[in-house]
């Protein structure tokens, strides 16, 4: 019997027509099929709205989470056209629903610009969705189509007739295809507060009729800004101290490219910088923040320089002593956006860098004839930053010599690995010494390493930088951890090129100083190492909060719920009242071996990793939680005190 030898022609090569690649390959698409590629399903839908309203059709937006978990997005915009397209004799509603690339964004015409270019729009949303329903109000009429899995499962009807137009899209993502399908509020509110900032005028609303008060009245909230990025930047700097009276503003427009910024001086020793092009947040910042930059140090420069404001200084004043406690959001709005990467995290286009500059540096010359008094506070700013950068590189060289200076340069408190393979190995920043010599001895030697941190770590907020190189604590994380902060034309990054751990676990106390102790060390990473968030390394371990036991027999338990279920099983039914329930308020509480089989071996511990869904918002909340101002930070406290976890 001879084997058939395999051929590779013409009929070994797998055409997916239609929306089919987007379902065999939703990550590439949507970036993943976890909460965030979930949420993005709802970027894609609003961006179409929004767009409607950067045309100067659409007033308002209004989202609706219903209780069988669909969601919908509805405008008041001019309403997708219905007609039959003349290539494809579809109605174009179809078309749209159904055909990857398809839309109005690529008519110049139709939309002069556009945040949902270099994405796939609301056709990829079908494709991903178990049910999708378009109404269109339009021309007087109302049409509807059904699809499912991007399919129509009815043909373009009219329904009736309607004195208003727009557009309304009811999805309920593919269970099969998404590890959730339950859309989270605060997420949500999140972006639309957000939109509402960058586009003043526009109201959005978000109703949840999956949680509703006592009157039978679901949740809802609205979002609206008459003044914009003004408004944003002071929504932003809520935690902080404000230095000059009110954020300079700036609006302007040249070769096609609109340009808004706002910008406000704190007392904070951070930039906090914040762009968008065409309402899409570039994280990454491009060629718009670049402008930016060059504007603020080039003008604050001349003014300084001129009046003789810098004379005493020993050394030079860098670009990032401009913008130290400087807040600003960075909006442009370009017709034909370059974006590097698929998710749109960076603007490439090189005419909008010129663009910004101009239009910035222009207003921010006016703005230092004009107001003496504010800009004197903000060049003594400028001055005590470049001081106080001139020392914090001190401390830093000779934090980061030690390696070379004595050997290894590990601190001694660590209790290294044996694995020299950072891909496998493990840091856990464990709460004092006691818990340390706990989880010393319960760990796998191979992979796991500990580093007792003494006490609370140094709040960074609150701090200048030479300061944080001085900390005991942090001094001992860089150099356990092999970082390095270097320069890379004139800006400060973080190197993770000797990172000599893949993961690094915060195990902390299951009580308020554990929590207190957790959102510092938070705060250190998220300030001066963000790179290790971002690429995923860092975790927070689980302890048990009760241990069930009845003779021999015990449960491990981390929540309310777990506990009283462990209780009833483990004494029987109706036996409840012989428990003994263990309440473990520290690591110390726990024995080398129950600390290994509950919250360090992993088959069967609990890590959660640390991401950042919205750096806006997590920007917004350790300003607020570790920042000089109280009412914020008692404000958010009493909003969210249903949710802490306090031990009386």
């Amino acid at each position: 019997m001879t084997q058939k030898k395999q051929q590779y022609d013409a009929g070994s090569i797998t055409a997916l027509e239609g929306l089919e690649a987007v379902r065999l390959r939703p990550g590439m698409y949507i970036g993943s099929t976890d909460t965030k590629g979930l949420h993005h399903l709802v970027w894609e839908v609003i961006d179409n709205s929004i767009d409607e309203h950067l045309a100067g059709h659409a007033s308002r937006v209004d989202m609706v989470i219903y209780e069988n978990g669909h969601l919908s997005v509805t405008d008041d915009g001019r309403g997708i056209p219905t007609g039959m397209h003349e290539k494809l004799k579809k109605s174009a509603l179809e078309v749209v629903m159904t055909v990857l690339h398809a839309g109005g964004k690529f008519d110049k015409d139709s939309y002069k610009v556009s945040g949902g270019l270099h994405g796939v729009g609301v056709s990829c949303v079908n494709a991903l969705s178990d049910y999708l329903r378009a109404e269109v109000h339009r021309e007087g009429k109302i049409f509807v189509q059904e699809y499912s899995v991007g399919k129509p499962t009815t043909e373009v009807v009219e329904i009736g007739a309607t004195e208003r137009t727009g557009t309304t899209i009811e999805f309920h993502p593919d269970p099969t295809i998404f590890d959730t399908t339950d859309f989270k509020f605060d997420v949500l509110a999140a972006r639309l507060k957000e939109l509402s900032y960058l586009n003043s005028g526009l109201l959005l609303t978000l109703t949840d009729e999956r949680e509703k008060d006592e009157e039978g009245k679901p949740r809802y909230e609205e979002f609206f800004s008459e003044g914009g990025l003004k408004e944003f930047v002071e929504h932003l700097d809520e935690g902080r101290t404000p230095i000059i009276e009110s954020p300079i503003h700036v609006k302007g427009k040249e070769e096609n490219v609109e340009v808004e910024v706002a910008m406000q001086y704190n007392t904070s020793f951070q930039e906090h910088i914040y762009s968008f092009v065409n309402n899409i947040n570039t994280r990454e910042g491009g060629t718009h923040v670049n402008g930016f930059r060059r504007a603020v140090n080039r003008e604050f420069q001349k003014y300084a320089e001129e009046r003789g404001f810098f004379k005493k200084l020993k050394f030079k004043v860098s670009g990032e002593d401009f913008r130290e406690g400087l807040t600003s959001v960075v909006a442009v709005k370009v017709p034909e956006p370059q974006f590097k990467g698929q998710t749109k995290g960076e603007l490439g286009n090189s005419e909008v860098t010129g663009v910004v500059s101009r239009i910035v540096g222009s207003a921010l010359k006016n703005y230092l004839e004009e107001n003496p008094k504010d800009v004197k506070r903000i060049i003594d700013k400028v001055i005590l930053a470049a001081t106080a950068r001139h020392a914090a590189r001190k401390a830093r060289e000779l934090v980061q010599r030690k390696n070379v200076l004595t050997g290894s340069g590990l601190p001694g408190k660590l209790s290294d690995c044996a694995s020299k393979d950072a891909s496998i190995s493990e840091l856990y920043l464990v709460e004092g010494d006691s818990a340390g010599g706990t989880a010393k001895q319960g760990r796998d030697r191979h992979f796991q390493a500990i580093l007792p941190l003494r006490g609370k770590i140094l709040n960074v907020e609150k701090a200048m930088e030479h300061k944080i190189y001085e900390n005991e604590e942090i001094k001992n994380m860089f150099t356990a951890l092999g970082v390095r902060i270097v320069e890379e034309e004139g800006e400060r990054v973080l190197s993770t090129e000797n990172l000599r751990y893949h993961k690094i676990i915060i195990m902390t106390d299951a009580d308020v100083d554990g929590s207190h102790i957790t959102t510092l060390i938070l705060t250190f990473f998220f300030r001066y190492m963000l790179r290790l968030i971002e690429e995923g390394y860092i975790y927070i371990a689980q302890p048990p909060l009760y241990q069930v036991k009845k003779g021999k027999q015990f449960k491990y338990c981390w929540n309310d719920d777990e506990m009283r279920n462990a209780i009833k099983e483990v004494a029987g039914k109706g036996n409840e009242s012989t428990v003994k329930v263990q309440r473990y308020k520290g690591l110390g509480e726990m024995n080398a071996e129950q600390l290994w089989d509950t919250t360090m071996n992993p088959e069967h511990r609990i890590l959660k990793q640390v991401t950042i869904e919205d750096a806006v918002a997590a920007d917004l909340i350790f300003s607020k939680l570790m920042g000089d101002e109280v009412a914020p930070r008692r404000k958010f406290i009493e909003e969210n005190a249903t949710y802490a976890n306090v031990d009386i």
